[in-house]
């Protein structure tokens, strides 16, 4: 009996040791196992381990998907921090999609200041998108005190090439694109000679990855795309430091 025991205890023990030896996979094997099932044209630029019941962030580009450590199950969705009420899923996008905003070539935006100007915002807009124009007309509207830099991004038609070239070259830009975005009151044809940078902006954007307009960019290089409303704008301005 006391033998017995003796075995089972060495038995046991040797159990928990093999458990315990057992590594984790690489992120690198991770990435070689999902890549090729997630199909021929797509490319994983980082595998990243999660404290989320070991689950695996798989980044593509601004996407975030996540897998298991056998890549064999996909999760495409937002991860919630129920205590907090955090989304860690949006918060790890605004995480790899930061830019330098001093690096923004502002001098090729359109320059607008609203009361004192303290809050800064760079904004990506197409003159022919239609939840920009509703941004000019209630949320930047709304508010006041800030300075916003508007790159004409012309991603929806040729005729918004036209457009940004023709407001670029009215003697008042900021004028004419609210004119053009909250009243609908063209700008004059562009005199032949003018040039605007129509296709340093595309390559601006195409490079900070803005898939789709309205895109806002803030002072400490967070963004948020597409329109929000007026509250929404403000609590993210209490949120960041200027």
């Amino acid at each position: 009996m006391r033998k017995s025991k003796s075995v089972l205890l060495s038995l046991s023990v040797l159990m928990a040791s093999c458990v315990g030896a057992e590594t984790p996979p690489t992120t690198e094997a991770i990435k070689k196992l999902i890549e090729p099932r997630l199909g021929t044209n797509v490319k994983v630029d980082s595998i990243t381990a999660t404290p989320y019941s070991g689950l695996y962030e798989v980044r593509i580009g601004t996407d975030i998907l996540y897998t298991d450590k056998t890549a064999t199950y996909l999760i495409n969705g937002h991860i919630f921090n129920l205590s907090t009420g955090a989304d860690l899923t949006r918060d790890r996008i605004d995480e790899i999609t930061k830019i330098k905003f001093s690096d923004l070539p502002l001098d090729k935006a359109i320059k607008t200041v609203k009361g004192d100007g303290s809050r800064v915002i760079a904004v990506f807009e197409d003159p022919n998108c239609g939840y920009c124009k509703r941004l000019r007309q209630t949320t930047l509207k709304e508010t006041d005190n800030v300075t916003i830099y508007t790159f004409m991004y012309n991603i929806l038609s040729d005729d918004s090439f036209v457009k940004s070239k023709n407001i670029w070259c009215s003697p008042d830009r900021s004028k004419a694109w609210d004119d053009w975005m909250v009243s609908g009151k063209a700008a004059p044809v562009a005199a032949a000679n003018c040039e605007a940078p129509n296709d340093q902006v595309l390559a601006l954007g195409r490079k900070l990855g803005v898939a789709g307009t309205p895109a806002i960019f803030f002072a400490d290089g967070s963004r948020i795309p597409g329109a929000i409303d007026h509250k929404a704008l403000e609590d993210k301005f209490t949120k960041i430091k200027q």
